[in-house]
């Protein structure tokens, strides 16, 4: 029998479903309340009861493929919607009716779909991408009042994801030339600073690494999914090794600013890898794909890893798979870990190694539908609020999950 030391449980879904298929839910900053992108409408639901608060329609003439919440923000909500039919929706909540929603302004400048909108960590910038290989920086400027100050047009494919640095502006984008690109504004024009190539094929997303739980005086590392079926983990090279050359990757940069591949997750998907999420509370990775599963990864230290076999847990199993049961294999286990480590310096001068071990999956967690979206929440679980997992379907399901 092949164990993983920790267990996903399926919670609640969010009810009413989708009428179609969902394809992004982004939590609230905040407040208990979540929002999903689907056909022609936003919904608006709760994180305690799990129930449709309301549903935002009107402003888009297609469906919405993206949301993002303004951060910051105090007296109202106030959100971001990007949608097939080439334009970027402001929303905001009406103070005296919170079910009602003010559509602002739109911004137009994309030629197609766009696939990805996210508000900078200063709630001042707006950054998009399209189908037309371009990324699209817009900077508020007033009360519903925008102005475009980039268009980055470097990409030499469809753009799928946007990212915003949590403390600086710097903004990572993927594509679907297998690259990402990283992007700062240089006195008053925006440009390329660097290029990570590494990946064989499409690049779905990006996410930086959260600033709560980051290692000591580290720069926020960079994580990415893509098509082929890898998830791997970026890091900014310290100015005394700028010179070296990445063993892992080829890094090209247009101002000396270099990034480095530091390591590859355990591969367990076996389709596409749609999105990845990182843990502000657990420091944990998610990730979810066209496969239908839910795959939980953890960075530990080499005495963590001692301490998890002397403890009775086993490592992490090639097959099969482990859901909220355990299943019976008559292979032996064959024992897996991350592709590549990273080496620190601990205080007594040890070098400690750290890898990232996979502690938990679900498949087919949306039945035999693709998942095309997982982040991590703050919910209501068991009559307190507790950090979940939250995955959109192409059955147009939300679901809530936690790993015990």
């Amino acid at each position: 029998m092949s164990m993983t030391s920790h267990i996903i449980h399926h919670v609640a879904n969010l009810t009413p479903s989708c009428p179609s298929r969902a394809w992004l839910s982004k939590p609230h900053p905040t407040l208990p309340i979540l929002a999903t992108a689907t056909a022609n409408a936003l919904r608006i639901y709760s994180l305690t009861s799990f129930n449709l608060l309301s549903t935002i329609t009107g402003g888009h003439k297609r469906s919405i493929r993206s949301c993002s919440w303004k951060p910051g923000t105090k007296k109202q909500a106030v959100i971001a919607t990007g949608s097939f039919d080439a334009s970027v929706g402001i929303w905001s909540q009406e103070e005296d009716d919170k079910e009602d929603w003010r559509f602002a302004i739109v911004l137009d400048g994309h030629e197609s779909e766009v696939k990805s909108v996210t508000w900078s960590a200063g709630g001042n910038l707006i950054a998009t991408c399209s189908r037309d290989k371009s990324v699209w920086i817009w900077e508020e400027v007033g009360e519903d009042d925008f102005e475009t100050v980039a268009v980055l047009s470097e990409h030499d494919g469809d753009v799928k994801c946007v990212a915003w640095h949590p403390e600086e502006e710097l903004l990572a984008s993927a594509s679907y030339d297998d690259d990402i690109r990283l992007w700062r504004e240089d006195v008053d024009d925006w440009g390329c600073v660097s290029v990570l190539e590494g990946h064989e094929s499409t690049v779905w997303a990006v996410e930086w690494e959260p600033i709560q739980g980051r290692k000591e005086g580290a720069d926020s590392r960079l994580v990415s999914c893509s098509e082929d079926g890898t998830i791997r983990i970026w890091k900014k090279q310290p100015n005394q090794e700028r010179q070296q050359q990445s063993r892992l990757s080829i890094i090209r940069s247009t101002s000396g600013e270099k990034w480095e591949e530091e390591s590859h997750l355990p591969k367990r998907h076996v389709r596409t890898i749609y999105s990845v999420a990182w843990s502000t509370e657990t420091h944990r990775i998610v990730s979810v794909g066209g496969d239908g599963k839910i795959v939980v990864y953890e960075e530990r230290s080499t005495p963590d890893l001692q301490n998890s076999h002397t403890n009775g847990v086993e490592p992490v199993t090639e097959q099969p798979s482990v859901n909220s049961v355990t299943s019976e294999s008559t292979e032996p286990p064959m024992e897996i870990s991350a592709e590549e480590s990273s080496t620190a310096n601990a205080p007594n001068g040890e070098k400690v190694t750290w890898s990232w071990q996979a502690i938990a999956e679900y498949d087919y967690a949306h039945g035999v539908f693709e998942i095309n979206h997982v982040v991590w929440a703050k919910a209501k679980v068991d009559g307190s609020s507790q950090e979940v997992i939250v995955t959109t379907g192409d059955d147009g399901e939300v679901k809530i999950w936690k790993v015990s």
